[in-house]
């Protein structure tokens, strides 16, 4: 058995300062899965991203905003969402500070993650 007890704090792409710490992933040597808990602050987001691992998000408290190429969705305490691998999705917290929990497969790296260079939003894409 092996026990985390001082997870391994990461740097957030993003506009704001948020907080991931990691407890499994490849600062500790696992390729195969990735656990973090994330804390964003209100006014948070980050560029659009493509990734090459599937991605699951659960929401412990606050609201993540989803947004995939055709749809936003906003996922509130207790929720979860799947994003697989090759999915366009981007994530933020504008209205309120926001903890969740994200597991990657394989394991989350930044050489994984094809952020867009500038994001281009679902509502200007479908011209809202």
């Amino acid at each position: 058995m092996q026990i985390v007890r001082n997870p391994t704090r990461l740097r957030a792409a993003g506009d704001v300062e948020k907080s991931i710490f990691e407890y499994v992933g490849r600062m500790s040597g696992a390729t195969g899965l990735s656990v973090a808990r994330m804390e964003s602050p209100t006014g948070w987001s980050e560029p659009g991203q493509r990734p090459d691992f599937r991605e699951i998000t659960i929401v412990i408290s606050g609201a993540l905003h989803v947004e995939t190429e055709t749809d936003v969705e906003v996922l509130g305490a207790g929720e979860a969402m799947i994003c697989e691998a090759g999915e366009w999705v981007r994530y933020s917290t504008p209205d309120t500070p926001t903890e969740y929990v994200a597991i990657c497969t394989p394991a989350f790296a930044p050489h994984l993650v094809h952020r867009d260079a500038e994001t281009v939003t679902t509502a200007a894409r479908v011209g809202l």
